[in-house]
C-alpha cells in the first residue's frame, strides 16, 4: 500500500481525507498482526495522521506501541519497546490521548490485559533515570477522562492480579489517590462491595498481593466503611484480612514473611525471583511465567 508524501501539500479536506485511510490502513494492517518489518516501513514511509490544527504527522513509536498494545501485537510491542526505548514510552500527539501530561502506555497495558507487553514496559522503565522511572509508574490519568487513576488503581478497578502483582514488585506506589481521594485498596474493596459474587477468587488474590506492599499505617477512605459493616466485611473478606485492615491485629505470619521476602527482590529480577522464595509452591501469589 505505497502512498506518496507529496499529497500531504495538498488541500486541506483531500489531505485530511487520505490521512483517514492511511491512518485505518496501519491500524489493520497491527490489528492483522503483520511482521515488524512491515509495520516499520508503512510507519515510517507510507502512513500518516491528521492532528487538530490541520497538521499532517507520521506515527511515532509511542503511537505504535498503542495500537500494539490493543491488538496484542507482542513481536511489535518488543521491536519498538527494544529500539526506541525512551520515544515508545513518550506522551503521543492530542490524537491519541486527551491529557498531554503523561504516557498512557501502562494503564492501557493493564486495561487490555496485556500481562507480556506490561512485563516488557516495566522492564523498559527499569533502564530509565530514577526519576523518569516514578513519573512512570505512578503517572495519574486524565481527571475528567479517567479520573486521576494511576495504573494500579486501573488493575484493583478491572480486578488484574498478575498485572497488580507487576506493578507492584516494580515499584509502583500503592499509597497514591486519585481524583476521589481513593487508593488503589479503595478501589479494590469498592469493586468487592459492589458485585461481591462476582470474582471473588481473583478479588482476594489482589487484596492479598496488596497486603505484601501496603504500610500498616495506609490511611485508606472505605476504612469507616469497614467499621461500620464489620459483620458484612467479615464475610466477604474472612477474618484475618479484615482484622488486619483495620489494624486491630498484625498481618499473618505468612504476610508477614512475605513482606520480607519480597523486599529482598530487585525490581529487574522481579517476577522471576519469587520461584526462589525459599516456600511451596501452592503458597506463591502468582505463578508468572514471563520471559525477559
Amino acid at each position: 500500500m505505497p502512498w506518496s508524501v507529496r499529497w500531504v501539500g495538498g488541500r486541506g479536506a483531500q489531505s485530511q481525507k487520505q490521512c483517514k485511510k492511511s491512518s485505518f490502513a496501519f491500524y489493520q494492517a497491527v490489528r492483522d498482526l503483520l511482521p515488524v518489518w512491515f509495520l516499520e516501513d508503512m510507519r515510517t514511509m507510507e502512513v500518516f495522521h491528521w492532528e487538530d490544527g490541520g497538521k499532517v504527522s507520521v506515527y511515532s513509536p509511542s503511537e505504535a506501541l498503542l495500537y500494539a498494545l490493543v491488538h496484542d501485537h507482542q513481536p511489535y510491542a518488543r521491536h519498538l519497546l527494544t529500539k526506541f526505548p525512551q520515544s515508545a514510552l513518550a506522551v503521543p500527539s492530542q490524537s491519541f490521548s486527551c491529557c498531554q501530561s503523561s504516557a498512557p502506555h501502562l494503564a492501557m497495558a493493564v486495561r487490555y490485559n496485556r500481562v507480556r507487553v506490561l512485563f516488557r514496559i516495566l522492564k523498559t522503565i527499569h533502564t530509565f533515570p530514577p526519576s523518569d522511572r516514578a513519573s512512570h509508574l505512578d503517572r495519574r490519568g486524565c481527571s475528567r477522562v479517567e479520573g486521576g487513576k494511576t495504573a494500579l488503581h486501573v488493575a484493583c478497578e478491572l480486578v488484574r492480579p498478575e498485572c497488580l502483582l507487576l506493578l507492584l514488585g516494580h515499584g509502583a506506589s500503592p499509597c497514591l489517590q486519585d481524583s476521589a481521594g481513593n487508593t488503589p485498596l479503595d478501589t479494590l474493596l469498592q469493586q468487592i462491595s459492589h458485585s461481591p459474587a462476582a470474582n471473588m477468587r481473583a478479588k482476594l488474590l489482589c487484596l492479598d498481593c496488596l497486603f505484601f506492599f501496603v504500610p500498616q499505617d495506609l490511611q485508606f477512605s472505605m476504612k469507616q466503611q469497614l467499621l461500620d459493616n464489620r459483620q458484612r466485611w467479615q464475610d466477604l473478606l474472612g477474618e484475618n484480612r479484615l482484622q488486619c485492615l483495620l489494624g486491630l491485629a498484625p498481618p499473618s505470619l505468612f504476610v508477614g514473611a512475605m513482606r520480607v521476602l519480597i523486599r529482598t527482590i530487585s525490581p529487574e529480577h522481579f517476577p522471576e525471583a519469587l520461584d526462589n522464595l525459599p516456600l511451596p509452591h501452592f503458597l506463591k501469589p502468582l505463578d508468572l511465567k514471563l520471559e525477559s
